[in-house]
């Protein structure tokens, strides 16, 4: 290794971090990429620590179902309810069997007590209601908004009505639908009409704002609007899903960022005030540049939800990308920027893209790793990055 590619990194410490990062930001995104690997999930609880102890951040967002993560928050914020509850009801994707969520939710706990409700840690999803197997049943949001709206606003449909169009919910969460269009439910006339609907209940959320932050409280109607949000973005996914097009899942893939990205600009204005956000993800969703992934023997491309929320709020968004070197038998050829790396002498490390950029004498060759959910380093993207964080072994 070249004494330049030495000096473009420090051993990790969130200072580190943070001295290659521009001012001024409102989110910072962390990606990870893979998951389920303890490593990465453990380097955030300890970045994030010092980015609210050090750096007034006072909130983070998982990819995980943005309505579970409500439940998770409350107990977060000081509601009643146990841990246990909190980690089985509070995160989807089974990732609250994830012991480093675990720590996360009971560190927050303990940081809010006796702490002030506007300075409490606050904890967000990014995600829809989505699983790798299915879309959830537009039900239980739905339910909850129309009881959220029905005491203060003369609505024309009544629950029965709602329920009447809902069907079944086995029709909604068919795992048989992600593969096939012909068993999703998303282009029913019923579920046409419930778009429909939902962008109904949005507008009257919107224009009866002052009476029904009155009537409740502003926590209580950003609830609800997060509901009218997500609802209108699982009819179009599930819409998606019943598209007969090749394209089909380039579009669920689109849409699926498009509700994370939705979700991360309403974050970042409801936490304007108190500070900046910290979000944690797969590299795919929070990278600048457009992310891809095959599937069936097709490749798939989408901007991700990264991309789009960069666009809005420019040099306040930073990206800090994470990878890896050996993985037990899978160790990265030396020509590869992962083998590069792992010449490096620290078990974690920081490095500037810029300097790093400047290091390199040729263009690495890209990574082909054993495990197909590796995102690798991609060489040509160094420059999309404000830093890397590289862990030389896990």
């Amino acid at each position: 290794m070249t004494a330049p590619i030495r000096d473009a990194a420090r051993p990790f410490t969130g200072e580190s971090l943070t001295a290659l990062l521009p001012p001024g930001l409102r989110l910072l995104g962390l990606g990870e990429p893979t998951h389920r690997v303890e490593a990465f999930p453990d380097l955030r609880n300890e970045l994030f620590r010092h980015l609210v102890e050090h750096e007034g951040y006072r909130s983070i967002a998982l990819e995980i179902d943005c309505l579970a993560a409500l439940v998770a928050d409350a107990y977060v914020t000081g509601g009643a309810g146990t841990l246990d509850e909190a980690m089985a009801r509070g995160f989807s994707h089974e990732w609250g069997t994830i012991a480093a969520n675990r720590d996360l939710i009971a560190w927050m706990r303990t940081y809010n007590e006796g702490r002030p409700a506007d300075d409490r840690l606050r904890f967000y999803g990014m995600d829809g209601p989505l699983e790798i197997s299915h879309g959830a049943s537009p039900r239980p949001a739905l339910t909850a908004l129309h009881d959220y709206l029905a005491p203060h606003l003369d609505l024309p449909w009544t629950r029965a009505d709602l329920d009447e169009l809902l069907g079944k919910d086995e029709l909604w969460t068919n795992p048989a639908a992600m593969m096939d269009p012909a068993h999703s439910v998303g282009r029913t006339p019923e579920a046409e009409e419930l778009r429909l609907i939902v962008d109904d209940l949005r507008a009257l959320l919107t224009a009866n704002v002052p009476l029904l932050t009155a009537a409740t409280s502003s926590g209580e109607w950003w609830r609800a609007e997060l509901r009218a949000r997500t609802l209108a973005g699982l009819l179009r996914y599930h819409a998606g899903m019943a598209g007969p097009a090749p394209t089909r899942m380039d579009t669920m893939l689109a849409l699926r960022d498009t509700i994370m990205a939705d979700n991360l600009d309403a974050i970042v204005r409801r936490e304007e005030r108190r500070g900046p956000t910290l979000v944690f993800a797969h590299n795919s969703h929070l990278k600048r540049d457009r992310s891809s992934m095959r599937m069936g023997g097709r490749r798939s491309e989408w901007w991700s939800a990264g991309a789009i929320v960069s666009c809005h709020l420019g040099d306040r968004y930073a990206f800090v990308t994470t990878s890896f070197g050996g993985r037990g038998a899978d160790v990265p050829g030396p020509d590869t920027l992962e083998g590069i790396l792992s010449s490096l002498p620290d078990a974690r490390s920081v490095i500037d893209p810029a300097r790093l950029i400047e290091a390199l004498d040729k263009k690495p060759a890209p990574r082909v790793p054993a495990d197909y959910t590796y995102a690798a380093l991609d060489p040509s993207a160094i420059d999309q990055t404000d830093a890397i964080v590289f862990i030389k072994e896990i």
